[in-house]
């Protein structure tokens, strides 16, 4: 495949207004819209509002939250579409967080067999994770993205002032992903991101530090744009956090993704020290960079069984074996790595035990 530019047109920009006229401009008057969600409709629709009475521009908002991300959000994105006159030639404008762009992807990407997107994501993870790589998806009978289709967007427009508006644990969920980034391609963005100061965020230069974490993703799904080989690069720590978060919403206790991501990692750098030979000072300083951020999950042993378990239900899995992915060495991976379940069992403690 190599590294063609078969997804979407990625734009950092200062002011995107300006990239939306561009790209309005390239569709029929009235056949353009925009889908929202609540939160994002009522900090930044706004600003917006004139722009959008400007072009036409009609627009339909959903209720946010994880929970919402269902068909019944998807035919409410549909219906709008439907009584608005949109067609097969029109583009939906997709603003806000990673459940909006995903749900509002999957609406488009569905009705009429399939209409143009452009996403504008709002938070860290939607930009530097879910704005790239063309998974649609939504949540069915309990179980995360259940129903999906790859469809890329026509573009998506990045902008870090959007960011200035999220809390402090939603920033660092998105954070989490970019550490992964720099862990399995780059020790250079892994550098840049020990450096960053999160106390006092530089909005401007974190602009370009998401430029560098989504090139690692582009390079990855750039390279398997299905997930049939390399692209699983991109699930390192994912296997345990999925446990991890799957687990905590059985506690009524779950943490943002992104804090399950960085507990998943320093699961599996433990399980890459032991199966693929990763540095074990390597390992100690990333992992105490990691827990000094996101501190850990409190579990017992006793949950050790039920978290094997939940690893077990990992889409991933081939032929009933749990499929990990881990570092031989910062900024190389290995796929397809199988661990029994003793050595789950003692990173696990590692994790419990570690201060």
């Amino acid at each position: 495949m190599g590294n063609s530019k078969i997804y979407s047109k990625i734009i950092y920009t200062t002011s995107p207004e300006n990239e939306l006229n561009q790209w309005i401009d390239k569709y029929e008057k009235g056949k353009v819209f925009i889908a929202t969600e609540e939160n994002v409709a009522q900090l930044w629709m706004p600003q917006f509002n004139s722009f959008l009475d400007k072009h036409f521009i009609r627009k339909v908002v959903v209720t946010s939250g994880e929970k919402n991300k269902k068909l019944n959000s998807v035919a409410e994105i549909w219906e709008f579409l439907s009584k608005n006159g949109a067609d097969r030639k029109s583009l939906l404008i997709n603003l806000g967080g990673g459940m909006l762009t995903d749900l509002a992807g999957f609406a488009a990407s569905t009705f009429k067999r399939g209409i143009d997107f452009l996403n504008i994501p709002t938070t860290l993870l939607s930009q530097v994770d879910a704005s790239v790589g063309g998974k649609t998806g939504i949540n069915f009978n309990g179980l995360k993205n259940e129903i999906g289709t790859f469809k890329e967007p026509v573009a998506v427009i990045i902008n870090s002032r959007f960011l200035q508006t999220i809390d402090p644990e939603n920033f660092l969920s998105g954070f989490a992903e970019m550490i992964k980034h720099g862990l399995i391609k780059s020790p250079a963005h892994l550098e840049e991101l020990e450096n960053f100061n999160l106390k006092k965020i530089d909005y401007q230069n974190l602009q370009e530090i998401i430029r560098h974490s989504v090139e690692v993703k582009e390079y990855f799904v750039g390279h398997d744009p299905t997930e049939k080989n390399i692209r699983k690069a991109l699930n390192f720590g994912h296997t345990v956090g999925h446990a991890f978060e799957s687990f905590g919403m059985g506690q009524k206790n779950q943490a943002l993704h992104g804090y399950n991501v960085a507990w998943g990692m320093i699961v599996e750098l433990y399980l890459s020290v032991k199966e693929c030979g990763l540095n074990e000072k390597e390992c100690t300083k990333i992992t105490n960079w990691l827990l000094s951020i996101y501190g850990k999950m409190n579990i017992e042993k006793d949950d050790f069984e039920r978290l094997y378990e939940l690893m077990t239900h990992d889409k991933k899995n081939e032929a009933g074996r749990i499929n990990f992915t881990l570092l031989p060495e910062i900024g190389r991976i290995e796929i397809n790595q199988h661990c029994n379940k003793e050595l789950i069992f003692d990173a696990l403690e590692y994790f419990r035990t570690i201060q």
